[in-house]
């Protein structure tokens, strides 16, 4: 397989960032952005991140999570506790995740740590998901090997029988992470690729400095 792709090209030009209009909380920039994105459409989730941890081998690696809620404390999302993630995390909690929405020529990157929410958010947000999201969480031993697809849909068909009339139990094995950051980075296209990249750095108290990195 050999592929030249030399010939993509774009120019970014559809906003641009400045120090004098920026609010000195990055929660308050990263949810003005938020906002942005979902009300300009074209990107189908824009609460879709990538998230980098360290795992037990000593390699990053990156998967997509689904983020659920965000507000001044952090990131929150949900998994498998016992997940190759989970696990990753358990050993090292320091993460990055980064936002993507091509619709506006825009990244953000945090780093941050990791900590478990409580069992009654989780169960409460468990609770509100489809019956067959539920279903799933308990049929899935997340990142371990199974003999066959038939395996599990055969799990899940023996679940569906075993709670047809009843409330599906949060499994213990899942439930939310907080991602408390300590670093974002804003990056808004511009034209020849000299791009902007603001970087807030947490200080104490929750108070931020700000710097400009080069593109």
């Amino acid at each position: 397989m050999n592929r030249d792709l030399t010939a993509y090209r774009k120019s970014y030009e559809k906003s641009f960032l400045e120090e004098k209009d920026l609010p000195e909380s990055p929660f308050t920039l990263f949810s003005k952005w938020f906002k942005e994105v979902e009300t300009a459409g074209g990107v189908e989730e824009a609460n879709a991140m990538t998230i980098a941890a360290i795992g037990s081998d000593g390699f990053p690696k990156t998967r997509i999570v689904l983020l659920k809620h965000f507000d001044k404390n952090g990131f929150v999302f949900y998994t498998n506790y016992n997940s190759e993630k989970g696990k990753a995390i358990a050993g090292n909690n320091k993460v990055c995740i980064s936002f993507f929405w091509p619709n506006l020529e825009r990244q953000v990157i945090v780093k941050g740590i990791v900590q478990k929410i409580g069992e009654e958010a989780s169960t409460r947000y468990f609770l509100s998901r489809p019956r067959g999201s539920q279903l799933g969480a308990l049929a899935s031993c997340q990142s371990e090997v199974i003999s066959s697809r038939e395996s599990l849909e055969n799990r899940l068909e023996a679940l569906e029988k075993q709670y047809a009339e009843k409330e599906i139990p949060k499994p213990e094995f899942w439930g939310g992470y907080c991602i408390h950051p300590t670093q974002f980075e804003f990056w808004q296209g511009r034209a020849n690729r000299l791009h902007d990249r603001i970087r807030f750095i947490e200080q104490n108290d929750n108070n931020w400095s700000m710097d400009r990195l080069s593109p």
